[in-house]
């Protein structure tokens, strides 16, 4: 008898990257940063002519003078999710319960979804004219990518408490962040939002301590806090 609501929040801000960090801007006068996204680029061997790729690339560099703009968005369908649960566990019905959850997620995948269609058409509005069917859409062969920090291609979990800080999901939809960043309800999703005709997913895979070093120092974190975080992707033995 319960009911499960979705929630969302996003926005878009003007932004430029500086090497492999992405620089967001207080407003379009771009004269006063507001914070700086933080990325990491490929290290494996690739053939010729292929680049070893950072999320950062698909930003226009701030020495061409160009515009650009980054989104960032997070979505929720886990609100009231947990009376639902725990009326299937009161009658032992565990089946129910995980059912529930497994619904849930899949709504909160859907909503993310919807929304990047929705902003890709209207909201950012830089593909008016898609009309992929559904099968295209499934293969994710529109313009743009929504990667989430924990993810392939931006490994690095704190990297979502920037994220909350630009749009505040935790005051506007409900959505907080624990000390392991995990979101709760767990049935949500975020990420931020890159419209470069070129944008694609990938993965970072394995990087050199010469990275994380570089990489400790542009967050401004001791090299041993940024192995603990990026322990799944390091190429040695911290």
């Amino acid at each position: 008898n319960g009911r499960l609501t979705a929630r969302a929040v996003y926005g878009f801000f003007p932004a430029n990257s500086r090497v492999d960090d992405i620089v967001l801007f207080e407003d379009e006068a771009r004269q006063r940063e507001l914070l700086i996204l933080h990325h990491l680029r490929q290290q494996n061997q690739k053939p010729p002519g292929k680049p070893n790729q950072c999320l950062a690339d698909f930003i226009a560099p701030e020495e061409t003078g160009l515009k650009d703009w980054i989104g960032a968005f997070a979505v929720t369908a886990g609100i009231g999710l947990d009376p639902i649960v725990e009326a299937f566990e009161a009658e032992h019905d565990d089946y129910g319960a995980i059912m529930a959850k497994a619904l849930a997620d899949r709504l909160a995948e859907a909503a993310a979804e919807w929304l990047h269609r929705r902003i890709r058409r209207e909201d950012w509005g830089y593909a008016p004219d898609e009309a992929l069917p559904n099968p295209d859409l499934i293969r994710e062969r529109y313009r743009g990518i929504r990667p989430a920090p924990g993810y392939p291609a931006c490994p690095d979990h704190t990297e979502k408490s920037l994220l909350w800080d630009l749009i505040r999901p935790d005051e506007r939809i409900g959505i907080e962040i624990t000390d392991s960043f995990a979101m709760l309800p767990m049935a949500s999703v975020s990420g931020f939002l890159f419209a470069h005709p070129e944008s694609r997913y990938f993965g970072i895979g394995k990087i050199n301590r010469d990275q994380v070093e570089d990489y400790a120092r542009r967050k401004g974190q001791s090299v041993a806090w940024v192995e603990r975080w990026l322990a799944p992707v390091l190429n040695y033995e911290p």
